[in-house]
């Protein structure tokens, strides 16, 4: 079995880890033997290379939900744990992770995306899921406490994570609308796919190619036909086995057609509870959200700072250093203990 190195927040990591188990009901992603998977990795190496991140790539075991997790870690220095959002993977955070020098990024792909093992979603579990990963990855790195970077459904997993385990979170970036945000939902496309029928209908008509990639692309107001190593990893991670089941599972238990599910909303009291310090970066295009709610989310917050940029849902993908920036700088604020 072949090594990795050693990393200095958790223990030495193996590419492949022979402790593995599938649990019962949950189909284990094939990783060596699908031309699929080999894909999807090459696309992710061509976009660490293109933004020149050299990050160690590795399945990493989370006993809380008895699966194994894709990770991308990389550079050197205090950690911060980077959450992405549904429908995406840890690689396409590598504009980002090229810009957070001095800090060590550790990105993960959600359970049922890109390399990491299904595990199921529903509405009354979502949120023990994601305190569960988020326990087990930082456990695992030997991470007691640390910020937070998130985008979309990371962004609403990071808060109840902030809230549930508070002395473990020393502060929030939100990088676009967090999902389920103060009455934000999805645009009405994807809450049409929450539709079983109908989704299983578009899939037929609509497989994925670099158009439609590219297409969702505008949706999301990002125009990847000019970030040909980001689409072609989007392209790569919707051409995995079980990827469109396991995205509409995620999507079915945080939205319907009329918008958010209520249970797992992002609420004004929920926000008023968070005591971390947080920063919002929003872009004007975001089509989740528009940028009022973003502002109307920083007033609520007890230490949070807005800024606005000239971007769609994934900020960083256009602006890289002027996004970089904001991040950096807030990373490198003081930030208070926060215990209760």
């Amino acid at each position: 079995m072949r090594r990795g190195r050693a990393d200095p927040y958790g223990r030495t990591m193996t590419e492949t880890n022979a402790r593995a188990r599938p649990e019962p009901g949950v189909e284990r992603r094939p990783r060596a033997d699908d031309d699929r998977v080999a894909d999807f990795r090459r696309a992710q190496q061509r976009v660490l290379q293109r933004y020149g991140v050299a990050a160690r790539s590795q399945q990493v075991r989370v006993p809380q939900l008895g699966i194994d997790v894709h990770v991308l870690v990389a550079g050197e220095g205090p950690p911060v744990l980077m959450a992405i959002g549904g429908g995406m993977v840890a690689g396409l955070w590598a504009p980002l992770m090229a810009q957070l020098t001095g800090h060590t990024t550790i990105a993960f792909d959600p359970p049922g995306h890109g390399l990491s093992d299904a595990h199921p979603y529903s509405t009354r579990t979502l949120r023990s899921t994601a305190v569960g990963l988020v326990d087990g990855l930082l456990d695992e790195f030997g991470v007691g406490r640390a910020p937070i970077v998130a985008q979309s459904m990371g962004g609403l997993w990071s808060t109840w994570y902030a809230l549930d385990r508070p002395a473990r979170v020393s502060a929030i970036s939100y990088l676009g609308c967090p999902a389920l945000l103060l009455g934000t939902s999805a645009p009405l496309p994807l809450r049409l796919g929450t539709i079983r029928p109908l989704h299983l209908l578009v899939d037929r008509f609509m497989a994925p190619s670099t158009r439609q990639v590219e297409r969702l692309g505008r949706m999301a107001g990002e125009p990847l036909d000019e970030l040909p190593e980001l689409r072609d990893l989007f392209l790569a991670y919707e051409r995995l086995p079980g990827s469109a089941a396991e995205l509409l599972d995620l999507h079915r238990a945080a939205i319907r057609v009329r918008g958010a599910r209520p249970e797992v909303a992002l609420r004004a009291d929920l926000l008023r509870a968070v005591r971390q310090p947080a920063q919002f970066v929003w872009g004007t295009r975001d089509p989740f959200g528009p940028p009022d709610v973003g502002r109307r989310a920083a007033d609520l917050m007890p230490d949070a700072e807005f800024h606005l940029v000239d971007t769609g849902h994934g900020p960083w993908f256009t602006r890289p250093a002027d996004v970089g920036a904001l991040v950096s700088n807030f990373l490198d604020r003081p930030m208070e203990r926060t215990t209760t």
